[in-house]
């Protein structure tokens, strides 16, 4: 999914100057990286709000415009107001060619209804909803998928049973630890009623009674 966003260069800094710019529906911005000089730019709010709710802008290559000059960048950081629906600040990185990149990536969960513990009764619960990973620019998925065609009740899939595309690979702390990405368990309800009824029966003949 290709996504282009225009910015434009930025001649102030400080508070002052960065309050009046939200005002008249602007957000102030940086992009640096790739061995270049950070440059301060500025973007159309709503643009920008637009965008945020894609998922793929938070881990794809986006083409950055600023007065027609075009670079690979990624987004790095989102700064939002407290309480109000306002985006104050934004981090752009750019991105070479031939440098790997870290980036958290969004995890998909596929055939979560066909697996054999929603079957059953079971939850499947997602311990993790994105995972990191590095490679090539040009290698970047938009997202991982986890297949939960066969998991069973009080199994769980590790990240070191993922899939991962051909050149990338997860970072090396995820490697070392290899967590649980999701399980699947019976409800505390059913569980508890599962307990119950194998539970063996009070006084059972075991005692007898005395004569």
């Amino acid at each position: 999914m290709k996504i282009e966003v225009t910015a434009f260069p930025r001649s102030t800094n400080g508070t002052g100057p960065a309050r009046r710019m939200r005002r008249t529906g602007r957000v102030p911005g940086v992009v640096y990286g790739a061995g270049k000089t950070s440059q301060a730019i500025e973007l159309d709010h709503n643009a920008l709000a637009r965008h945020l709710k894609l998922e793929a802008f938070h881990a794809s290559i986006l083409d950055m415009s600023v007065e027609g000059a075009r670079e690979k960048v990624l987004l790095r950081d989102v700064q939002m107001h407290p309480w109000r629906a306002e985006v104050l600040h934004v981090d752009f990185q750019r991105v070479a060619s031939d440098r790997k990149i870290h980036m958290k990536v969004p995890l998909h969960f596929v055939n979560t209804d066909a697996c054999p513990a929603v079957k059953e009764g079971g939850v499947v619960s997602h311990v993790m909803n994105d995972i990191d990973v590095q490679c090539l620019p040009d290698d970047l998925p938009e997202f991982i998928e986890v297949d939960l065609g066969a998991l069973a009740l009080g199994q769980a899939i590790h990240v070191g049973e993922l899939g991962m595309p051909k050149g990338v690979e997860l970072v090396s702390r995820l490697r070392q630890d290899n967590p649980v990405v999701v399980t699947a368990s019976l409800p505390r309800a059913a569980a508890a009623e599962e307990a119950a009824a194998t539970a063996p029966a009070e006084g059972g003949a075991a005692g007898g009674d005395k004569k």
